[in-house]
């Protein structure tokens, strides 16, 4: 049976650990060439490696996705290495709400929105041109949060502001890109495992969590990668501008 991105090329950003290296798994079984970019290299070598012992293709590159001569050197490895082309891309790398402990930092405003905001501004714009240059179209999934949609009181404010930056840069990404065949939508995860910033959840924050969410259960990385997966394949080919939330319906209350 056929994988659903059979001979796609796909570059997963913040590929080395959580929701990115669920994303890049899941692309390789489904037939994806996947390029892991991420500044952790043991994780994204140990992505690579397990890919790559499963049979799949795939490649680590290290990168800063703040950096726009960074994302041109990736592009340019990712199509050196796989025939020139570029399918799907995934703007999933960013730091979280409690990246930062001092939430009023002017410096903390700063490194979130370059990390979370302007990455995905220069992913988009880059990943775009070398698809439009191929000129067989492609899908952008950029990673925003239920946090694009509404505020808390818990982590730094930059968190709120860069998810929902993404979410409506990407609906004019979307209008633009379309005439060209480039899609470009967003996934809106809702509370998920710990992933990098080392702030584990209490058994009683994820209980107190649990009795927000409809489904009263927090996430896990797999239910994201499956909707990053719908949107990166061709079963989305009339899906663009749109919002997936993937938050156990946590936004729907």
């Amino acid at each position: 049976m056929p994988g659903r991105l059979d001979g796609k090329v796909a570059i997963v950003t913040g590929g080395g650990a959580g929701m990115g290296a669920a994303e890049c798994r899941l692309f390789a079984r489904e037939g994806a060439s996947v390029v892991i970019a991420d500044l952790d290299d043991d994780g994204g070598r140990q992505v690579e490696d397990e890919i790559r012992s499963a049979g799949g293709a795939a490649t680590f590159s290290h990168m800063d996705v703040t950096a726009e001569e960074e994302w041109n050197a990736l592009i340019a490895l990712t199509l050196d290495a796989y025939g020139g082309r570029l399918d799907v891309l995934v703007n999933n790398a960013g730091l979280s709400s409690t990246s930062q402990d001092d939430f009023e930092s002017t410096e903390g405003w700063h490194r979130i929105m370059d990390v979370n905001a302007t990455g995905v501004f220069l992913g988009t714009k880059l990943g775009s041109a070398a698809m439009l240059a191929a000129g067989n179209g492609g899908s952008i999934v950029n990673i925003s949060s239920i946090y694009g949609f509404v505020g808390s009181d818990s982590g730094h404010p930059a968190y709120h502001a860069s998810k929902a930056a993404v979410r409506n840069f990407s609906k004019a990404m979307a209008v633009r890109l379309g005439p060209q065949g480039i899609r470009v939508n967003t996934v809106h995860p809702g509370f998920m495992p710990p992933m990098r910033s080392g702030v584990s959840m209490s058994d009683e924050v994820r209980a107190r969590l649990s009795r927000a969410i409809p489904l009263r259960r927090t996430g896990e990385v797999d239910e994201v990668a499956n909707g990053v997966l719908f949107l990166a394949s061709d079963e989305a080919s009339y899906v663009t501008g749109a919002e997936l939330k993937i938050d156990g319906g946590f936004l729907a209350r």
